[in-house]
């Protein structure tokens, strides 16, 4: 079971996400440290190894730094879901072997601290805490055997 982080505002940044002055790695651990530490100061300590972010629009917005993908993925954060994502940040996801979950409304229809199943095959939310179900569009098959392979390079070497 997931924890819903909701963070009711626009335009999430990748520097909010990972603040540039932590730019002087790639790893993703120690990323993780101070994942949202801009926007939550508390997010690290709160988050738990498959919690749910869920903002606004645009999420992702700003440099394409693969950074941002990997301090959420470092965070053990299992998705966000944001109204939309800025389109470099969501296919860096992708890239990045994470699920990007586009649901309009989200900060609408899932409220900090529900606790979420999500089945991202049928593209399905199951807010236990609000006892529904809402669905969003699930990403195509090419996207989940990327995701499913631990992102692009792992996906192309499995293709050779």
């Amino acid at each position: 079971m997931a924890k819903a982080h909701v963070y009711k505002r626009d335009h999430v940044n990748t520097d909010e996400i990972i603040p540039a002055r932590y730019l002087n790695t790639d790893d993703a651990a120690e990323l993780a440290k101070h994942c949202m530490e801009d926007l939550d100061t508390d997010f690290v300590k709160k988050c738990k190894p498959g919690d749910v972010i869920v903002c606004g629009d645009d999420f992702g917005c700003g440099s394409s730094r693969e950074h941002a993908v990997w301090s959420i993925q470092g965070a053990k954060v299992g998705a966000v879901i944001a109204h939309s994502f800025a389109r470099i940040f969501y296919r860096n996801c992708i890239d990045c072997g994470f699920y990007p979950i586009e649901l309009p409304g989200a900060v609408n229809k899932i409220n900090d601290g529900d606790e979420l199943e999500i089945d991202y095959e049928k593209g399905v939310i199951n807010d236990k805490t609000q006892n529904k179900s809402i669905q969003f569009n699930p990403l195509p098959d090419f996207a989940l055997a990327i995701i499913k392979d631990g992102g692009l390079l792992e996906h192309i070497k499995r293709k050779k």
